[in-house]
């Protein structure tokens, strides 16, 4: 097999042994297959922008949902619904690694125990860092959540836009898909669906302060 002959780069990225130039070589591959010149100016360091950035966006595969969750988990005479809403996700389509991106809610009744308002988020960029298809991302957040806590219903609705369909296909830049998975009460009670349904239609902020797009209640710290 050939080795590929990189220039000299100075700086900080000079040192790549902390990062796999395997990658680095099929970029670079991709590149003049694409009829580029790997080796011009602009492109000498894309390989390594490219590896860098694939992993940040993939680094939901080695996040250890425990970790991420088992720290704020509290046991609290609650039971009422619990919504996060308008968390932003970015996430990768696993068919044509083009990035889809959008909103997810999140909403859950407990059942004696609560996860720190926080740590949804981070459940949700633990599944949207991955190349993924945003059903099966959807169905992943409820059922973790499920897992974890075993509360009396769980409902996640994610809005998302596709560049797969904006940028390429069928190009139609207005579209945007809804995903839901509704489980226990929210999928056996419809009043009880229709009420976290008509909470989503409310503007931002209207239950309370909002600070980064969730909806938090006067004096309740997210971490």
């Amino acid at each position: 097999m050939a080795t590929l002959a990189f220039p000299e780069i100075e700086g900080p990225v000079a040192n790549t042994a902390m990062y796999n130039t395997a990658m680095q070589d099929l970029v670079r591959q991709l590149l003049a297959r694409l009829g580029e010149d790997p080796d011009r100016e602009g492109l000498v360091r894309t390989p390594l922008r490219v590896e860098k950035a694939l992993k940040f966006l993939t680094s939901g595969y080695d996040a250890n949902i425990g970790e991420v969750l088992n720290d704020a988990l509290f046991t609290v005479d609650y039971s009422e619904m619990v919504i996060v809403r308008d968390i932003d996700f970015y996430s990768m389509c696993e068919h044509h690694m083009l990035p889809f991106f959008g909103k997810c809610h999140v909403a859950y009744i407990p059942n004696g125990k609560v996860i720190g308002l926080s740590k949804i988020p981070r459940l949700v960029d633990v599944f949207a860092r991955r190349l993924q298809v945003q059903e099966r991302m959807t169905n992943q957040i409820a059922e973790t959540i499920r897992e974890t806590i075993h509360p009396l219903g769980v409902a996640v609705v994610c809005e998302g836009t596709h560049l797969c369909m904006a940028m390429r296909g069928v190009e139609k830049q207005n579209s945007y898909t809804i995903t839901s998975a509704m489980l226990g009460s929210f999928r056996e009670n419809p009043q009880t669906r229709s009420e976290f349904l008509e909470l989503l239609k409310l503007r931002p902020g209207a239950l309370g302060l909002t600070r980064g797009g969730l909806t938090v209640p006067s004096g309740h710290h997210l971490d």
